[in-house]
């Protein structure tokens, strides 16, 4: 969705001029007070949609906002801001405008897309799984906003598949530290980061390695119970699973069975969403 076509108007070719070039000639010298708010806007809009000319837009759609900052060319030229900015990778510039916008114009028709566009615009930054995963956080608490507020628009499907991305990144985020966890022989360190996958990533593609590291790290503590369980919800929940052929290895080489403990949290997490 790089281009916003929805929200670009017709121009409006204004009277007396005889072609494009008369309608967008010119230099910044020509953003005077007595430019008209819509010539300024169709301006921006025709510079964004030319090659490597986004950021001229943008000085256009906030020419408007300084120069008629009441009208309802402001209204759609701070949208439009908002937009260049992203098209450019201007991100933070972008969160600030869409921000803005929402505030403003809360009963806007568009305002739903301002709100897609600001977790967008952190989506858009999401950083690899081994640094600081802030800019992921942000995204998902931003586009759920979009789900929780416009769950009619047509952005908040774009916003699930966003979100499903992004809860993914978190729990690889999780599995990587838990990694790490036990490759240091630090096995309630590790425990405590897979549990979270477990409880709270639990529909990402993370949960079955999750539940084989969980028997694992058990074993390795002696806490046979859970790992039976844990082993046990897993080929439940995940028969063909390459991961539990490892987990029931596991527990049958140390002289048991998976088997479920209905009160272990594990049992629990999975009865919470339906899953066991």
């Amino acid at each position: 969705m790089r281009r916003l076509i929805a929200l670009l108007p017709v121009l409006v070719i204004l009277g007396g001029c005889s072609s494009l070039s008369n309608l967008f000639g010119g230099n910044d010298d020509d953003l005077g007070p007595d430019l008209p708010a819509d010539k300024l806007y169709n301006e921006g809009v025709y510079l964004l949609n030319e090659k490597n000319a986004p950021k001229d837009a943008v000085k256009k759609f906030e020419e408007v906002d300084r120069q008629h900052p009441y009208s309802e060319w402001a209204r759609k030229s701070l949208l439009m801001t908002a937009y260049s900015y992203y098209e450019t990778r201007q991100y933070d510039e972008a969160i600030g405008a869409a921000k803005r916008y929402v505030t403003m114009h809360p009963g806007s028709p568009d305002v739903a897309y301002a709100q897609y566009l600001i977790g967008a615009s952190y989506y858009d930054q999401i950083p690899d799984v081994t640094r600081d995963q802030t800019r992921t956080e942000k995204a998902i608490q931003s586009l759920e906003e979009v789900i929780r507020k416009y769950p009619t628009s047509e952005y908040a499907a774009q916003a699930r598949k966003k979100i499903e991305v992004g809860r993914d990144h978190l729990a690889a985020k999780e599995m990587e530290v838990a990694r790490y966890y036990m490759q240091k022989k630090n096995f309630i360190g590790a425990i405590n980061r897979f549990k979270v996958v477990v409880t709270q990533y639990q529909t990402t593609r993370h949960v079955e390695e999750a539940l084989m590291r969980l028997t694992e790290c058990y074993m390795m503590l002696g806490i046979a119970s859970e790992a039976q369980t844990a082993a046990a919800v897993l080929g439940h929940n995940f028969p063909d699973s390459p991961w539990y052929k490892d987990a029931y290895n596991l527990v049958r080489g140390g002289g048991f069975e998976p088997s479920e403990n209905k009160g272990s949290w594990i049992s629990r997490a999975f009865k919470k969403v339906g899953l066991g």
